[in-house]
């Protein structure tokens, strides 16, 4: 099952994968404690996703 799941992902991309599992850690505002902020982001998108 997870080889459909993954497939889909770059499913019509000549070039490879055409989404990217982004991580970026956030401190939390409510606890000051830092937690994990992810995402699948457009591979043209990273570089935004980053500068938030």
């Amino acid at each position: 099952m997870a080889k459909k799941a993954v497939a889909t992902l770059h499913e019509g991309s000549s070039e490879g994968r055409a989404y990217s599992k982004v991580i970026k850690m956030v401190k939390s505002p409510k606890t000051g404690a830092y937690i994990f902020d992810e995402h699948m982001v457009p591979n043209e998108a990273v570089k935004d996703f980053f500068k938030k």
